[in-house]
């Protein structure tokens, strides 16, 4: 493995018409905790030790802002920065002092298709919360829409030293350590945000926190299922501004010395929509949510 790459999913960052509505959304029903606000943004974390998975920043539309990810320390950054400027990356900043929320060390660029990506390091952390195993403890993946599926994961390969995993008819899934994924691409022709994966601690916790959604009065769009490419557990949910958001545990571990990603022809897909069998298929409004919030599907 390259020393050179990033080695975790640190936050996503999201645009909203109202970060203080979202923002309580998140709170009250998903699970997250607020560390910071301003009159334009609002930053959670959740019961892990990242000092915020998730940002909602005051936009016209509800869009992707960006995707943080992080290293080891300074001299990560630096070469990182070094091999993303070599692979083509457009550097909006180069390393240095961050003044967001949490601190730290970084640099930020834009992949080929204008998507934002921010590397950091050395960001206050939390002490984790205990005896909350109904809500989520990390970030596990993120999932972007692709004009380009070929060129978008191999860009990332490049500049970030993402490593394939695996490969199906539909998505390609890249990995920055033991997790099966933490970064995948789809298909559908354009560069949105498809969903947002956080991590509960195992499967009876994502049960007890879809009881809680039920309680609340959110309806699952998909789930509880298990999915094949990856192994996790999924169940999937719309947030107010329509991104398409998953609750999700034991992702499969990879080891990379030994592990043979898939390809479409040995990744085949089960009969029914997912490894067990139990969850109905998605609904055609997550369908349409995949895409993107507000994009045309019809």
């Amino acid at each position: 493995m390259n020393e050179a790459s990033v080695n975790a999913l640190a936050a996503v960052e999201l645009g909203v018409p109202d970060p203080d509505a979202a923002a309580s959304f998140y709170e009250n029903v998903w699970g997250l905790s607020a560390v910071e606000r301003s009159a334009d943004a609002c930053y959670l974390r959740a019961a892990g030790s990242e000092y915020f998975v998730l940002a909602l920043h005051r936009s016209v539309e509800p869009c992707l802002v960006r995707v943080r990810l992080s290293v080891a320390d300074r001299e990560i950054v630096d070469a990182v920065a070094l091999r993303a400027t070599n692979a083509g990356g457009a550097v909006l900043h180069a390393p240095r002092q961050l003044d967001t929320p949490g601190g730290g060390y970084g640099f930020a660029l834009r992949d080929p298709e204008g998507r934002e990506f921010q590397v950091v390091c050395e960001v206050r952390t939390h002490a984790p919360v205990t005896g909350t195993n109904d809500r989520p403890h990390r970030l596990s993946h993120v999932v972007l829409n692709s004009l380009d599926f070929d060129r978008a994961p191999q860009f990332m390969c490049a500049a970030l030293g993402l490593r394939l995993r695996d490969r199906t008819a539909k998505g390609i899934f890249l990995g920055c350590n033991a997790d099966h994924h933490c970064i995948a691409f789809t298909n559908r022709r354009n560069s949105l945000l498809s969903h947002v994966a956080y991590e509960l601690p195992n499967l009876d916790s994502v049960l007890r926190g879809c009881g809680r959604l039920k309680r609340a009065g959110l309806t699952i769009e998909w789930g509880v299922g298990r999915h094949g490419t990856g192994d996790n557990v999924f169940a999937y949910y719309i947030d107010p501004n329509g991104f398409a958001i998953e609750y999700t545990t034991e992702m499969q571990q990879i080891d990379d010395s030994t592990y043979v990603p898939g390809s479409p022809e040995t990744n085949a897909r089960a009969a029914h929509a997912d490894v067990w069998g139990y969850a109905d298929p998605p609904s055609r409004r997550f369908l349409d949510a995949l895409h993107g919030p507000g994009v045309s599907k019809r």
